[in-house]
């Protein structure tokens, strides 16, 4: 009988384990009225180097049409 406890046990345990992350987000989620990470939307005001990078990419490919 203690064997049974003992799975039920270590089942609860893992499951809590699993589901931490879950309840973590879901958490933050609410605690940050639906942004959970933040305003993290760029809103074109900051320079990107990879975003210039590929204007210069596809302006050298239209070029040469």
């Amino acid at each position: 009988m203690g064997d049974v406890f003992e799975l039920i046990f270590f089942m609860w345990l893992i499951g809590a384990l699993a589901f931490a992350p879950l309840a973590y987000f879901i958490y933050i989620y609410t605690a940050k009225n639906g942004e959970p990470f933040g305003d993290i939307e760029p809103h074109g005001d900051n320079g990107s180097a990879v975003a210039d990078l590929v204007d210069k990419v596809l302006g050298i490919f239209q070029s040469k049409k």
